[in-house]
């Protein structure tokens, strides 16, 4: 039986469907001696001789199984064998989904009296349905030993902080609260009382910043020392927590659905320096948290014995930023989207290889194969995205003409497909030629046209404004590349990932020549980008209308040429996406060569100039705040053509008179415990260890442990902790490591020198 949880129009449902096979396969070959094996064990297993194959062409058996323990057994006894079981890793709800084509939604008729909307021996089939789905974020709060103080509660049907009472009681609030304060006398009693809440609230989504590997886990671990069950799901259904030797925690609630912030918005592709809830809030909503240190404890230890009031503010402050920011990004409907694309679940973090399997897999099998296993060796790696040698300089008029989907259009336009590959290699005479030795049919493939349904889709859906379906569609497409190029994906060939790649280094070195053959100078390129530099414009409209022109004529020549040189349709496409009035493409550091994925421009967007970086100093999360500012001031200036020795000397009297110490700050994150960095000893970590004997010194816990972001100045007596600074700073190794080498990396192509700028202020000082 699949048990599966729906949220509908009359509210919640549960599906158990009819009693259901474990399925599996093994080659032919090896069919009787673990037949033999499993008679031995006392194991029934049922065959079917159904004609399928491996993408080897040799023949496979069915096997079921009739129960989850029969499965496992048979898996064992397998290994025991040194036997190769294909696909018995598939989860059984997964594999009744998938071969029924139902991603994230179905149609089902419901039994006429179903007890709490539980639904017996139920048939299921596509369709397409986009519920709407209520939401609760919870927000513990708790000491340094994993003492609960509180637990809020905020989102559809519940605005509540539920707190243990400290020793000396709770005040009366002198005004209202936004939230219903509930006064719990013990740990048990709070957990009874997030169980009441939580029923009462009924969500079919429990929201949180790290709320599985946090929050519930440590819930859970409570609930387990006081050698209760806490029941969070639906129909007074248990949680579950594991966490893993790798340090992952699985979380499950019967009936609902976790979804972590971080987790998500990391699927959605968003980037943070930090993805601590401060950080993100004031990123997208320009507001934080009500303690902002970048480690509250004690602020929060301190709050629960002698402000409670405000700790159960703050608490509560938390789940409605967590509201705030899924509001903002519209999450939960890119993850309700992403489900009916792919058949993930919208807790689910990441999942490429396991959306893959749930779309490509059924249809493989009704056309005969099934999957291969997953390399135990993880695979060689495959070929890069191309990046060509760059030109360094100061230009005026540069045109970035980028590829618009270039690999999931290669697999299209080339027929890149697993299976594709298979019946390729048996009638190699009319496939389209690939890489590594492969050959793709130009008739028996899906990727190609579940590529061409997605783009499809995405066309239409940024025609009707739908934000949130678009960038599903469009993550779920870019994925296919590095699926096929993964070990831990069971369709891993070198010759699928090469055959993208390489024919993409192909495309973009034959267009550069294309535009060259034009008279123009192609100063750089990086994966599907195009970096020309038009001498001869006159302005910015002669150089748009160039970039437009630019654009007609590849695309023309890519028609042209596929056409001619493989007799296929042509799915690539250009686009002239920016037009840069001044570009800089800096020097490799202490050379002459042109560096790679660094560089930084002055466009125009919707009217107004923007200063654009990439991969410099300004961008990059380990320099200061005062590295970030004088890069953009001194290529703003250089930019517009402005002198920029006073600006240079300022910054330098600036530094010197202490005018700009907040913004000579390095944070860097700790990637392993202190005691762990024993052949290097790089800043943060000294400064973190200064801190650590500071705090022990003074009875304060450790604070600086693996992950945490240390905050530190460089002084005369070498890096020391923000809070824990005894020597003056470092000025002179500011000006040398911060300011000098962004000024000599751009000054010398206006004919400046630093040291020279610099030599009579030096003198000063």
């Amino acid at each position: 039986m699949v048990e599966l949880w729906l949220a509908t129009d009359e509210g919640p449902a549960c599906l158990h469907t009819s009693a259901q096979t474990f399925s599996c396969f093994v080659q032919i070959t090896d069919k009787l001696s673990l037949l033999r094996a499993c008679r031995r064990a006392g194991l029934a297993v049922e065959t079917s001789e159904q004609p399928f194959k491996k993408l080897d062409q040799q023949p496979v058996c069915v096997l079921k199984t009739f129960s989850e323990s029969q499965h496992n057994t048979l898996r064992r006894i397998a290994r025991n064998e040194e036997i190769t079981l294909f696909e018995a890793d598939i989860k059984l709800s997964d594999r009744y989904l998938m071969e029924r084509f139902i991603y994230g939604s179905l149609a089902f008729i419901p039994t006429a009296t179903a007890p709490r909307c539980i639904h017996q021996q139920v048939k299921v089939r596509p369709a397409h349905y986009l519920p709407t789905l209520s939401s609760l974020t919870l927000d513990i709060e708790c000491d340094e030993h994993e003492n609960l103080f509180s637990i809020a509660l905020a989102g559809d049907n519940a605005a509540v902080v539920m707190m243990i009472a400290p020793p000396a009681g709770i005040p009366t609030p002198t005004q209202p609260l936004p939230f219903e304060l509930i006064v719990c006398k013990d740990e048990n009693s709070l957990l009874r009382e997030l169980e009441r809440q939580i029923d009462a609230a009924d969500p079919d989504v429990i929201l949180g910043w790290n709320v599985k590997q946090f929050d519930l886990a440590l819930l859970g671990r409570r609930a387990a020392r006081l050698h209760q069950q806490l029941k969070l799901g639906r129909h007074g259904h248990t949680m579950s927590v594991r966490e893993l030797d790798s340090g992952q925690v699985i979380v499950d609630v019967p009936g609902r659905c976790i979804v972590d912030g971080i987790e998500s918005l990391k699927t959605m592709t968003y980037q943070f320096d930090s993805f601590s809830l401060q950080h993100v809030a004031t990123e997208l909503l320009g507001k934080g948290k009500l303690i902002h240190e970048d480690n509250p404890l004690e602020t929060i230890k301190r709050q629960y014995f002698e402000a409670p009031l405000e700790l159960a503010k703050y608490n509560y402050q938390d789940c409605t930023l967590v509201n705030d920011i899924v509001a903002h990004t519209r999450l939960l409907d890119f993850l309700v989207l992403r489900s009916t694309l792919t058949g993930l679940e919208p807790g689910r973090p990441g999942g490429s290889v396991a959306a893959f399997l749930n779309v490509y897999l059924p249809r493989l099998h009704r056309a005969g194969y099934i999957s291969n296993v997953r390399p135990e060796d993880g695979g060689l790696a495959s070929p890069g995205g191309y990046v060509m040698d760059s030109k360094p300089g100061l230009y005026q008029h540069v045109l970035v003409l980028d590829f618009k989907s270039l690999y999931p259009s290669i697999i299209r336009t080339f027929c890149i497909d697993p299976m594709g590959l298979a019946e390729g290699l048996l009638s190699p005479h009319n496939a389209v030629e690939g890489f590594k030795g492969a050959c793709f049919s130009r008739d028996k493939h899906f990727l190609p046209d579940i590529i061409a349904t997605l783009w499809r889709q995405r066309d239409e859906a940024k025609r009707a404004g739908d934000g949130p379906r678009s960038q599903a569609i469009k993550i779920l497409m870019n994925s296919f590349y590095g699926v096929l190029g993964s070990g831990g994906c069971p369709f891993y060939d070198p010759r699928l990932a090469s055959s993208i790649t390489l024919r993409g280094h192909q495309i973009m070195q034959t267009t550069a020549d294309w535009i060259r053959e034009l008279g123009f100078d192609v100063i750089y390129g990086d994966t599907d980008s195009t970096f020309v530099h038009i001498a001869d414009a006159k302005d910015r409209a002669h150089a748009l209308a160039l970039g437009e022109q630019l654009e007609r004529t590849i695309n023309q020549r890519w028609h042209q040429t596929l056409r001619q040189d493989f007799s296929l349709p042509c799915y690539l496409e250009i686009e002239f996406e920016t037009h840069f009035d001044t570009f800089f493409m800096p020097t490799i550091r202490g050379s002459s060569m042109g560096s790679k994925k660094r560089y930084a421009g002055l466009t125009q967007k919707n009217g107004k100039q923007e200063m654009i970086f990439k991969g410099l100093e300004s961008v990059r999360s380990d320099w200061t705040r005062l590295a970030k500012d004088f890069q953009y001031a001194l290529y703003s200036a250089v930019f517009a053509g402005q002198p920029v020795d006073a600006l240079i000397k300022d910054y330098i009297v600036q530094i010197r008179e202490g005018h700009r110490d907040q913004d000579l700050v390095y944070a860097k994150r700790l990637r392993k415990p202190l005691e762990h960095y024993t052949k290097s000893q790089p800043p943060h970590v000294r400064a973190a260890r200064i801190a650590e004997q500071w705090r022990a010194d003074n009875g304060q816990p450790a604070r600086y442990t693996p992950s945490a972001k240390i905050h530190y100045v460089l002084t005369t007596q070498g890096p020391q902790p923000t809070e824990y600074v005894t020597a003056p700073l470092d000025y002179d190794d500011y000006i040398d490591k911060q300011i000098k080498p962004i000024a000599e990396s751009i000054l010398p192509l206006i004919g400046l020198d630093f040291t020279t700028l610099t030599n009579d202020q030096m003198t000063l000082f």
